[in-house]
């Protein structure tokens, strides 16, 4: 027998015997090549299997396999003849003790947690009173019924922008992300994301990643009311507000308009009070001010100092008239004398320079020095001739002449 025949009766012993089997192992190893394919090894205490999962499978899983993860994988053996190597061809993988969807649930929260989807700085605050709303659902849910049912009666003025998404089966998450998206841009106060009740697989879609990267991404704040009270999902941690059922989010967010009117009767009538309240003090406080002017007349004051003023320009026209009547005779006297001391005085002045020149020329260096005579210096320093020693030099200077000259010797 050749090798290749050996190997082609043990393929065909093996994938015959084993087609469809379960076999429960640790995970040894795992890679999630590029192409999507996934090759993995599980093994126990003893022994180890290599596995291959295609990717038409692994696209299906809800979950991460890690090493060390205990699983439970649905397959067969298949053999690769060229090279006598079998492995186990993984059909379904179920984590041990554990559901899939329970387990991808757990792995995803952790993983947008340590992204920081969760964290309270990135939540947005949902406006008081919203005049404009998205309602991302199916818009034949009952879900939607719901909400428009609580919006009609509580808050009717609301303009409602209905998106309609699938939001359960295989192609919903990717729908509801195109949807938030889309709401996002449609400059609402808050959008509205949810649906009714349903099982786990139902409501599957709002636990997908893409999901809640779409919530996450938005500028618009986003409620998260899916399914019932019990039934939380990945999106109601992204987003900014969670509401136990689609009904109730519109009971949390809409005001009640029954309220709101019965509020604003109440201010109504307070303002009412309040500015009759004013007027009538106003109307006072003008009745007193009135009496005071009446008392005070400042329209008589201003008359009276007109009066005064006219008075007593008139008394100052007769006195400055009268003076100037009474001295206009000592005019011509009192310009003959002011003409007599200014000539007077211009003589003195004249006088008193001519002194003062004639002394400032008496004093003058040019004047203080005699023909014949000079100065003697040492040094800078004016010294007798008695006192110039021998071979000195020194310095003679008169007005206009300075001359260096040697001591040869005294006589």
């Amino acid at each position: 027998m050749s090798v290749s025949s050996l190997n082609t009766k043990i393929k065909s012993l093996l994938e015959a015997t084993f087609m469809h089997t379960m076999v429960e192992g640790e995970v040894a190893s795992a890679t999630y090549h590029s192409s999507g394919h996934l090759y993995f090894s599980i093994k126990d205490k003893d022994a180890s299997i290599k596995c291959v999962m295609w990717r038409s499978s692994v696209s299906r899983m809800k979950f991460r396999i890690e090493k060390g993860m205990r699983i439970v994988v649905e397959g067969s053996v298949s053999v690769y003849t060229p090279r006598g190597e079998y492995q186990f061809q993984t059909l379904r993988i179920e984590p041990y003790g554990q559901g899939a969807l329970a387990l991808a649930y757990e792995q995803l929260k952790e993983k947008l947690k340590n992204k920081g989807y969760f964290e309270a700085k990135h939540k947005k605050s949902l406006p008081k009173y919203i005049r404009k709303i998205a309602l991302v659902t199916a818009k034949n849910s009952a879900g939607l019924q719901d909400m428009l049912k609580i919006i009609e009666k509580r808050w009717a003025m609301v303009e409602v922008t209905i998106i309609d998404t699938l939001v359960q089966g295989k192609s919903a998450s990717s729908q509801i992300s195109h949807a938030l998206a889309y709401a996002d841009n449609l400059g609402v106060d808050v959008v509205v994301v949810g649906r009714g009740g349903g099982s786990s697989e139902d409501l599957w879609a709002f636990n997908e990643e893409s999901v809640a990267d779409a919530i996450f991404a938005m500028q618009t704040p986003v409620v998260s009311a899916v399914g019932h009270e019990v039934d939380v999902m990945i999106s109601d941690f992204v987003a900014d507000l969670r509401a136990p059922t689609p009904s109730a989010s519109m009971e949390m967010i809409l005001p009640d308009g029954d309220e709101v009117l019965y509020t604003l009767g109440e201010m109504q009538e307070r303002f009412i009070y309040a500015i009759q309240e004013k007027l009538t003090q106003c109307s006072r406080e003008v009745k007193h001010r009135e009496a005071l002017l009446l008392r005070s007349s400042p329209l008589r004051k201003v008359e009276e100092l007109a009066d005064n003023f006219t008075r007593l320009r008139d008394e100052f026209s007769r006195v400055m008239k009268y003076i100037l009547e009474r001295h206009a005779s000592s005019i011509p006297k009192l310009q003959k004398q002011y003409t007599q001391t200014m000539v007077f005085k211009l003589d003195n002045k004249a006088q008193e320079l001519s002194f003062v020149q004639k002394n400032i020329a008496l004093h003058h260096p040019k004047n203080q020095c005699r023909i014949g005579w000079a100065k003697t210096s040492v040094e800078g320093k004016i010294v007798e001739l008695s006192a110039l020693k021998s071979h000195q030099t020194f310095i003679l200077e008169d007005e206009f002449t300075k001359i260096e000259a040697l001591c040869l010797r005294h006589y």
